[in-house]
């Protein structure tokens, strides 16, 4: 059996954008688990089997709408908390990009969200954690580029 091509922690990165027209890009530190989840709102009909009205029914699914959000945890980093609160307390969405770089190709997925949740939490004897979840406000946009040898 041949094994697979695998990727590394550090070849996914989320990262915040500065809030101009041509957003920079970096990535806080700190996260020890960070994930990426796109999801699909669904609307459900019963199709019936015409020429067999007793038959059990299959069910058809259209989609209404996509969205992402992004789960982050890991140590509260000194150098980013000013980052992540400056991008909760803001009104407006945050500028981000979520790259993954594979062998082949590198997919990049960029976007607004807002910081929907920020938790930070310590326990006696441990370090001080920051847990964030992210929500899109409106498309991202994906990007697969070949990565050339």
């Amino acid at each position: 059996m041949a094994k697979p091509t695998t990727a590394r922690f550090g070849a996914f990165a989320v990262m915040l954008g500065t809030l101009v027209a041509a957003p920079v890009y970096s990535a806080p530190c700190g996260f020890t688990s960070k994930s990426l989840a796109l999801t699909k709102d669904l609307t459900e009909v019963v199709i019936p089997d015409c020429d067999a009205p007793d038959a059990a029914s299959w069910v058809g699914r259209d989609v209404t709408s996509l969205s992402a959000s992004v789960n982050g945890e890991g140590v509260l980093a000194a150098e980013s908390v000013k980052t992540w609160l400056d991008a909760y307390n803001r009104t407006e969405p945050t500028p981000v990009k979520i790259v993954l770089t594979l062998k082949t190709e590198t997919i990049t997925w960029t976007g607004v969200m807002h910081v929907a949740n920020l938790t930070i939490d310590a326990e006696q004897g441990g370090r001080v954690n920051l847990n964030v979840e992210l929500s899109s406000d409106g498309e991202l946009v994906q990007t697969i580029t070949p990565v050339t040898p």
